[in-house]
C-alpha cells in the first residue's frame, strides 16, 4: 500500500498516517457527497512532482509521501479534495468522455470549495486587489512615528482605508477571487488569546475565520490550526496581523514579567488574554468612528458562500475565559495601546506542482 520507506516515518508513524487519510476521506464524503462515495485504496507514492493521483483502473488514491511529510496538513487536504473530485466524476457521475480537469470535474471542485486548477495548491490569485495591500503598508509605515498622536492617526486611517476598499468592492457587485490561508502552527490546545485573535480578524479584518483539525504525521497527533478565508488582499493583512498580535502580546508578557519581578509563567495566558481584549475594545471604538462617518461594514455575502462551501457543517463551541485577576485587567490596559503598524506584504501563494 505504501512506497519506499521513509527513515523520518516508522511503520508505526505510517500506519497511522494511513488511518488518518481514510479518516480525513469519510470525514469529507460525509460532509460533500452524503456518503456517495466508496471507499479507495490508499498509497503513498515517493513522487514530488506529482501531488496527488486518483487511478481509476486499481481505485487506489494515491498521495504524494514528501507532501505529506513536509507540507502542512491544510494543503494534504486540499489535495485529497482534488483527488475525490476526479473519484466522484468517473465513479459517480461516470463522465469519461470529458478532459481530466473538464466541466464536471470543475463543478465538483466548485461543491467542494477547492481550486480546479492541476498546477499547484489552491489559493487566491494575484489581482488589481493588491494594490490596496502597499496604500495600507504605507500608513501602517507611518504608524511607527515615535509620536503617539501621529501613529494613532495613522492606524486610524489604515483601518478606514481597509473598511472603504471592502465596502466599495462590495457595492461594485464585480467578481472577486477568494481563497484561504493557515496561521500560526498547528497547537494542541486552543487557548483564549489564541481565539481572541481569532475573533478580531474575523470581525474587524474582512476574514472568515474558524479552527480546523490537523495531524501532524512525524508525531502522529492530532492538532487544531487557524484558518482564514478572504480575498488576497485581505488574507495578506489578516496574516500580518495575526502575526503582529502574536509577537506584540507576547512582548508585552516579558516586559509586565520583568516590570512585576515574576519569576514563573503561571498568569501568562491570563494576561495575553486582557491584551487580546484591551485591543479588541480599541478596534471597537474606532468602528463606532467609522459608523458615525457613515462607512458601516455589512458581511461580504459572496466570502460567506465560499466559506460555507469550504465548511458546510460549522459547530461552535463555548470556552470559558480566564480568570480576569489583576494581570488579566494589566493586560487590557496594554492592549489599549497597541498600535498597529509596519509594513504588510502579500505572501506569495505556493504554486508548480501538479495535481492529476
Amino acid at each position: 500500500m505504501a512506497g519506499t520507506s521513509d527513515p523520518a516515518l516508522t511503520a508505526a508513524l505510517e500506519a497511522a498516517l494511513l488511518r488518518e487519510l481514510r479518516a480525513a476521506w469519510h470525514q469529507l464524503d460525509d460532509a460533500y457527497f452524503r456518503g456517495g462515495l466508496t471507499a479507495p485504496t490508499f498509497a503513498l507514492v515517493t513522487a514530488r512532482a506529482t501531488l496527488g493521483r486518483w487511478v481509476p483502473a486499481t481505485r487506489t488514491l494515491e498521495m504524494s509521501r514528501p507532501l505529506v511529510l513536509e507540507r502542512p496538513w491544510g494543503v494534504v487536504i486540499e489535495v485529497l479534495k482534488h483527488e475525490m473530485a476526479h473519484q466522484y466524476v468517473h465513479e459517480v457521475l461516470g463522465e469519461t468522455s470529458q478532459t481530466a480537469h473538464g466541466p464536471a470535474f470543475r463543478d465538483a471542485c466548485a461543491r467542494l470549495g477547492v481550486d480546479a486548477a492541476a498546477s499547484g495548491t489552491p489559493g487566491a490569485p494575484p489581482g488589481p486587489e493588491d494594490k490596496v495591500v502597499v496604500r495600507i503598508a504605507r500608513l501602517l509605515a507611518l504608524a511607527e512615528s515615535p509620536n503617539r498622536h501621529e501613529a494613532e492617526a495613522a492606524m486610524a486611517a489604515a483601518q478606514r482605508l481597509m473598511l472603504k476598499h471592502n465596502l466599495d468592492a462590495v457595492r461594485s457587485g464585480a467578481a472577486r477571487d477568494h481563497g484561504f490561508a493557515h496561521l500560526g502552527e498547528p497547537t494542541g490546545r486552543v487557548s483564549e488569546h489564541e481565539r481572541l485573535v481569532a475573533m478580531i480578524l474575523g470581525k474587524h479584518f474582512f476574514v472568515e475565520a474558524i479552527w480546523v483539525p490537523v495531524y501532524r504525521p512525524l508525531h502522529g497527533k492530532r492538532g487544531s490550526v487557524l484558518e482564514i478565508c478572504g480575498t488576497r488582499s485581505n488574507l495578506s493583512i489578516a496574516e500580518y496581523v495575526h502575526g503582529f498580535l502574536r509577537d506584540t502580546a507576547a512582548r508585552l508578557w516579558r516586559d509586565h514579567k520583568r516590570a512585576a519581578g515574576l519569576t514563573s509563567e503561571r498568569e501568562r495566558r491570563t494576561y495575553l488574554a486582557g491584551v487580546m481584549v484591551g485591543f479588541a475594545e480599541k478596534l471597537a471604538r474606532q468602528d463606532t468612528t467609522s459608523r458615525g462617518e457613515g462607512l458601516v461594514w455589512v458581511r461580504d455575502a459572496d466570502l460567506g458562500s465560499y466559506f460555507r462551501r469550504r465548511h458546510p457543517h460549522v459547530r461552535n463551541v463555548r470556552h470559558a475565559g480566564q480568570r480576569r485577576t489583576d494581570a488579566w485587567a494589566q493586560g487590557r490596559a496594554a492592549g489599549h495601546e497597541i498600535v498597529l503598524h509596519r509594513p504588510v506584504r502579500a505572501a506569495a501563494s505556493s504554486r508548480g506542482l501538479l495535481l492529476r
